[in-house]
């Protein structure tokens, strides 16, 4: 199986401080793989130095998706080769329907390949929402203004589902969720998975994890990838904690 993404001794840092240390990942095509960490490790500065943002910079080293160098795409460029962002803390976009965001947002990226008509992209909408279940009336409120955090997450996921990305990063998508918007947000990534989707999962908890099963896990400590593991992992991390596995590194 080839890897989707690999990444090749990776410096970056933001506002001058260098937060990834040389780290290496490699996420072949279809897995599931989840990045945990303490507090501070680089879990959120990878995610974003993948997507592109811009206040990000990589000093040194490579990040390859499909074979082609996605450090030389702007972060537009980058979802429309396949990458998909689920951030922390959805933004609130007063004025702008959840609905206009995902016809928007699908046009843009999907270009030829976006629903053609508005009857299909209601379609298909309605799928991914019926697959989270995010209550209809909220698509035609303002994107994320006054939504809970799980009717936010559930967002992020129907946006996933829309985008149909190669690559979906979730950045904390179980942070601040009950136990029913866990399983609603999993089902989605389990559905994406399905249709061979990659994932990488940034997570404090293995929470999430009792409902979607990774490949592989991997432990970020001072910007770097201390040790990776299969999903038992997660569950040794539960018990003992980041700690004990740098004290062990």
């Amino acid at each position: 199986m080839s890897n989707l993404l690999e990444i090749s001794n990776l410096h970056a840092g933001v506002e001058g401080k260098e937060i990834l240390k040389g780290l290496n990942l490699s996420i072949p095509e279809g897995e599931v793989h989840v990045i945990m960490g303490p507090n501070g490790s680089g879990k959120s500065t990878l995610a974003n130095v993948i997507m592109g943002h811009p206040a990000y910079e990589v000093a040194s080293g490579h990040i390859e998706f499909g074979g082609e160098d996605l450090l030389d795409l702007a972060t537009d460029e980058r979802a429309r080769v396949g990458v998909f962002l689920s951030f922390q803390s959805p933004t609130a976009l007063p004025g702008i329907s959840l609905l206009q965001l995902l016809r928007k947002a699908t046009t843009m990226v999907l270009g030829d390949e976006a629903p053609d008509t508005a009857m299909e992209m209601m379609t298909e909408v309605n799928e991914a929402r019926e697959l989270t279940g995010l209550p209809e009336h909220l698509l035609t409120r303002s994107a994320n203004d006054g939504f809970s955090g799980g009717e936010k997450k559930k967002g992020e996921i129907i946006q996933m589902a829309m985008l149909k990305p190669k690559l979906v990063i979730l950045d904390e998508i179980d942070s601040g969720l009950d136990i029913d918007a866990v399983k609603a947000v999993s089902r989605g990534i389990n559905a994406l998975r399905e249709q061979g989707r990659s994932f990488l999962i940034i997570t404090h908890y293995q929470r999430i994890l009792n409902y979607v099963k990774p490949d592989r896990v991997h432990v970020v400590s001072d910007g770097q990838i201390i040790r990776s593991g299969d999903h038992t992992l997660a569950h040794e991390l539960e018990e003992v904690g980041y700690e004990q596995v740098e004290v062990a590194r």
